[in-house]
């Protein structure tokens, strides 16, 4: 990795006690992810995902205050139960997105026993990108995520 790739990235990984296939499951299922993928108290208030390279997805995100922030993009690449990629270059298709922010992707290692190393990394168009990213929230945003996912993976 060079060191403007390092400069532009963020990544996260923890060890999920759940097989890959059910992690894989929720997050290609919409009414899964929903359950999932925002941080509480945030939550998903809509999904529509076509998990396929080149299917669009579309999901979006409610704060306490009630306020809606949609995200949309396309998934670049996905292996069953081991890779997710996909990014907001793209609103949907391929029609460009009005500010390409990140290409996020998921990796699931089978770690044995039913255990999946979960690795999620983004890497940001700028490293001024990476920067509002980080001060987001996004370690305590994704760990929480990953706790969330975890939790669903362990009981579906």
């Amino acid at each position: 990795m060079t060191e403007q790739t390092q400069r532009r990235e963020l990544s996260f990984s923890r060890v999920i006690d759940a097989p890959r296939e059910k992690i894989f499951r929720c997050w290609t299922e919409e009414e899964l992810l929903k359950q999932w993928f925002a941080p509480l108290p945030w939550t998903v208030s809509a999904a529509k995902i076509d998990v396929r390279a080149g299917g669009s997805s579309s999901i979006t995100m409610r704060s306490p205050e009630g306020e809606e922030y949609p995200g949309n993009g396309v998934y670049l690449e996905v292996i069953p139960n081991e890779r997710i990629v996909f990014t907001d270059a793209f609103a949907s298709a391929w029609v460009p997105s009005a500010k390409p922010f990140m290409v996020v992707t998921t990796q699931l290692d089978d770690l044995g026993s039913g255990k999946t190393r979960y690795t999620a990394t983004v890497l940001h168009w700028a490293a001024e990108d990476r920067e509002v990213h980080e001060k987001m929230g996004f370690h305590r945003g994704w760990a929480q995520g990953a706790e969330q996912l975890a939790a669903l993976a362990a009981k579906i």
